[in-house]
């Protein structure tokens, strides 16, 4: 079974419930997850970062296990100012105040948007596969509408996504790449995406990304700073190096960044997870 070695818990924040995975010794470590997954796309590499540093892996808020907020007409409950609220309070549960956090995909945004709210919290910062959501909406043209249609589907009005995706989530989700997962993360991500109320909190988070989200990053852009160390990672067989020069985005984002390319597609850690723990390692050991 993956990921025995660590405990499985949930925590009640008030406004909402966090599953999460946690586990390991020193430095605290905060892992966050993507769209449309769960805390276990960090299997093959959490065992190995616990050795270091005491790993805290959630669920964030709409996604797997954890509570689904009801919506607002701004979407802020789905914002990533909302979410990573939720990690600086789920962090201190743990008696943690100031922590490293990693964040792949939606987690990335999250984990960006955490680091600029919460500059005190943020020792370091790893972001996988990501340039910030307010560049890629401001850069975007035909090849990402093409590439990244799913971002202009998913934020359509209620219900239409939802109910498009609804009729058939297993067509919808993962219908090309499945060999890419390890069968019980596969199950993990499949089970909580057939749920309708998961599936309602994805819609929101990009709803939000196309709206609140977009706003904030519009408002800090150029007036405001990540102020701790920057790593940026992607995989070279995705769609962001063809597009961006993803270490210059992330230059106008923070002073201190370093970053490269990894052989593989969107999903680092469980593609090539050798090559991924070994550059995150580096960079918070160093």
């Amino acid at each position: 079974m993956i990921m025995e070695e660590f405990h499985l818990k949930t925590i009640d924040l008030g406004d909402v419930k966090i599953r999460l995975r946690h586990g390991g010794d020193g430095p605290p470590l905060l892992l966050l997850h993507g769209h449309p997954q769960t805390h276990m796309m960090w299997h093959r590499i959490a065992p190995l970062l616990a050795k270091d540093f005491t790993v805290i892996m959630p669920d964030l808020r709409g996604y797997g296990d954890s509570s689904k907020p009801k919506t607002t007409d701004d979407h802020f409950p789905y914002s990533k100012r909302a979410m990573a609220g939720d990690q600086v309070a789920l962090m201190k549960e743990f008696g943690f105040d100031k922590f490293s956090v990693v964040g792949h995909d939606r987690g990335g945004r999250v984990a960006y948007r955490l680091a600029l709210d919460f500059p005190e919290a943020v020792t370091k910062l790893a972001v996988l596969d990501i340039i910030p959501t307010g560049e890629t909406f401001r850069r975007a043209n035909r090849d990402f509408g093409l590439g990244y249609w799913h971002w202009f589907f998913l934020a359509q009005p209620y219900d239409l996504p939802e109910k498009m995706i609804g009729e058939n989530p297993d067509n919808y989700y993962f219908r090309d790449n499945r060999d890419l997962f390890h069968p019980e993360a596969l199950a993990d991500y499949l089970r909580c995406i057939r749920q309708p109320g998961t599936i309602h909190a994805m819609c929101e988070d990009y709803r939000a990304g196309a709206t609140i989200d977009y706003e904030l990053d519009e408002a800090d852009r150029r007036r405001k700073k990540i102020g701790c160390p920057v790593l940026a990672l992607w995989g070279m067989k995705n769609f962001l190096p063809e597009w961006y020069d993803v270490l210059a985005v992330w230059r106008d984002w923070a002073d201190d960044v370093d970053g490269r390319g990894i052989d593989c597609g969107h999903y680092l850690p469980e593609e090539a997870p050798d090559e991924t723990y070994e550059a995150l390692h580096r960079f918070l050991t160093k």
